[in-house]
């Protein structure tokens, strides 16, 4: 299984680096609300139609995962052990769905392989 950050999906909607290591792994992958609300946000000031992008997610077959009770007592645990790491609460809501499901990350976030969790994060580029 798979957890898809959105830094990896923006990769792929902008075609930039590592993007075709996303397009295939995406089908299946997970993907939390709260990165989907960041994405959307990102298109939508670099003027694309967000609708189109949640729909192009949705023939990729990303699965949007809402973000419930349980990954938000993960997140917080995550809190106190990533301070000074400069993850935000989307960074956290991605690692806390991989811990969760066992899924590998995909990311293009290089600092992240540095946060010395038990995840399997696999940067695209």
């Amino acid at each position: 299984m798979t957890v898809v950050d959105a830094s990896a999906v923006l990769a792929m909607i902008f075609e930039e680096p590592g993007s075709a290591m996303v397009l295939a792994h995406c089908r299946g992958a997970l993907f939390s609300a709260v990165n989907l609300d960041e994405i959307l946000h990102k298109v939508a000031r670099r003027g694309l139609d967000p609708a189109a992008i949640e729909e192009q997610l949705t023939k990729l077959q990303i699965i949007v995962v809402p973000f419930d009770a349980g990954q938000a007592r993960v997140s917080a645990a995550l809190h106190p052990r990533l301070h000074g790491t400069d993850t935000s609460f989307a960074d956290r809501a991605c690692l806390s769905l991989a811990l969760a499901t066992g899924g590998a990350v995909l990311t293009a976030d290089t600092k992240w392989s540095a946060l010395g969790l038990d995840l399997d994060i696999r940067l695209i580029r």
